[in-house]
């Protein structure tokens, strides 16, 4: 089939997106891009968020600014939602926020503070232990539904999740996107607006190369128009080291529990020489308690904790919104996410290559990092392909700090799938921000945090 006739009947699985904020920028993107239309089948173990989002759906689908058309259905089991899927897209909430507030407040009874707790950490940890047999099953699906699909991954733990697909189903065609590359892009595009005086630069323009893994990325070169941005970086850093960069001018990381004042991404480019490039909340949980030691600490270095009663709270705010946008009380504005997830669908059907970064298994685009474990790095997407670009070897200062975060997420995978508690115990206090907690003190709170992941974990681990 040509990428010309594929488009007129494209068929995406949308698997979760129950959360909102996701689904929504994506049902935009895809009515605002004329090149494609289709039917976007609609699952989540929330039938009645499905269900809203297919009212939303229709809505966006219609509106008057719409170049495209799609069609919006509620399926109810992942085999109907899969079946001649030409995409799936994964946006899953894994368990509930109570699982959520022991991942990430339950350590700070050791003085282990976590900004995010959903990737690395005590908290990371025990969200991957219940996120993995999800994806088992999801991975399960897929191979036996819509094996030729391509599968986009927005769940976190990125890694691990990207990482459990390919484990069940080798042939999988499955990437992760995260746009934490971007702001550190936009960093860099800002910095030669306020230090160069030179407007108008936009992430598109740079040429960077990413290397590492989801949410601790980094580039080991920034070029613009042949220029290299390293050394005007280095005096960027030493000039906001102490201060904070606060791009907005209204001290925007006191008012957003996502913002930051790049002070910890400056310190690790002091540290290491590389150009960290995800946001600070993310960064600070990779590394030793340098910036997390305690909440004073944490607003020294000007970024935030982000208390699962706000998550809460915000969640409220989206479902009374979702309601509002099905009903009609809120008018719909088509207006661009900022994500590239329909752009990615476009590269990959044959309408115009591109090159972003991506989270999929390493191929030997990192040489000095394990084969099959998941990395992030720029590829090339194109008709029917994604190849990984080569970022070469991850350079010495950096290289233990990611090294030891990819051997924890490999021993997390084994873990999980075969409910080895000594092995997750082993890996739960390798991370770096478990260092001060004494073993009998991890261990009564990996199984206290073990037991309240129970309504979501094999019977195997307790028996």
């Amino acid at each position: 089939m040509h990428a010309s006739e594929r488009v007129k009947e494209l068929k995406v699985a949308y698997i979760g997106g129950g959360s909102r904020g996701w689904a929504w920028g994506f049902m935009k993107d895809l009515a605002m891009d004329g090149d494609m239309c289709g039917t976007i089948r609609l699952y989540d173990i929330d039938r009645a968020a499905a269900e809203r989002n297919k009212v939303i759906g229709d809505r966006i689908s219609a509106h008057p600014d719409a170049v495209s058309r799609w069609e919006y259905e509620v399926s109810g089991s992942l085999k109907e939602a899969l079946t001649g899927a030409d995409f799936v897209v994964i946006s899953i909430l894994p368990a509930t926020f109570e699982e959520m507030k022991s991942d990430v407040h339950l350590p700070e009874r050791v003085g282990v503070y976590q900004p995010v707790g959903d990737t690395v950490g005590a908290g990371g940890f025990m969200r991957a232990m219940r996120t993995i047999p999800m994806y088992v099953e999801i991975a399960e699906a897929i191979r036996d539904y819509a094996p030729d699909a391509w599968v986009i991954n927005y769940t976190n733990p990125m890694s691990l999740c990207v990482r459990t697909l390919y484990h069940v189903f080798p042939e999988i065609k499955a990437f992760g996107c995260c746009h934490e590359v971007f702001g550190t892009q936009k960093l860099l595009c800002s910095m030669l607006e306020t230090e160069e005086g030179i407007p108008g630069v936009v992430r598109q323009d740079l040429y960077t190369t990413v290397t590492g893994i989801n949410h601790f990325t980094w580039l080991t070169r920034a070029s613009w128009k042949g220029r290299d941005l390293f050394p005007l970086y280095a005096k960027f850093a030493e000039k906001y080291a102490e201060t904070g960069y606060d791009e907005g001018g209204d001290n925007n990381w006191m008012n957003s529990h996502f913002s930051c004042a790049q002070r910890v991404k400056l310190d690790l480019f002091r540290k290491y020489g590389y150009i960290a490039a995800a946001g600070d909340r993310h960064l600070a949980e990779f590394v030793a308690p340098w910036y997390t030691r305690d909440p004073e600490t944490v607003r020294e270095w000007k970024f935030s904790l982000t208390p699962v009663s706000w998550r809460i709270e915000d969640l409220q705010h989206r479902l009374q919104r979702s309601e509002d946008l099905a009903s009609g009380k809120e008018a719909l504005k088509l207006e661009a996410s900022g994500e590239e997830g329909h752009l990615l669908l476009k590269a990959v059907l044959g309408l115009g290559d591109l090159v972003s970064n991506v989270n999929v298994p390493n191929r030997g685009q990192i040489p000095n990092l394990p084969l099959g474990a998941v990395v992030e790095t720029n590829a090339l997407f194109g008709m029917n392909r994604i190849e990984p670009v080569y970022a070469g070897s991850v350079p010495a200062p950096i290289l233990p700090l990611i090294a030891r975060h990819v051997y924890n997420q490999e021993n997390t995978l084994t873990a999980a799938l075969h409910c080895d508690r000594k092995l997750g115990f082993t890996t739960f206090m390798n991370d770096p921000q478990m260092a001060g907690v004494t073993p009998a003190d991890g261990k009564k709170l990996f199984d206290d945090m073990l037991e309240n992941q129970r309504a979501y974990l094999p019977k195997k681990w307790f028996e």
